[in-house]
């Protein structure tokens, strides 16, 4: 599944970053492989917030679609 897919609320661990360019960006936002984001909210036709390490970031739909995730259980933290 991808980011754009994400549900409000739910814990996710990122598994893929395609491409180096969009690696370079998601870096910058404090992303990587293997991070876990929680998703805050989805804004209809608009960015997908996720939020990590205290911080909320909004990701474009665009850049969105591309990152790939993975649902993981809710006992464990996002770090």
């Amino acid at each position: 599944m991808t980011l754009d897919q994400a549900k409000k609320g739910h814990l996710y661990r990122i598994t893929r970053l395609p491409g180096k360019e969009i690696r370079s960006q998601a870096v910058r936002f404090g992303l990587w492989e293997g991070a876990l984001i929680t998703c805050k909210e989805v804004i209809p036709g608009g960015p997908v917030i996720a939020g990590r390490n205290h911080q909320e970031i909004a990701i474009g739909r665009g850049l969105a679609r591309r990152i790939h995730i993975e649902p993981v259980a809710a006992h464990q933290k996002a770090s």
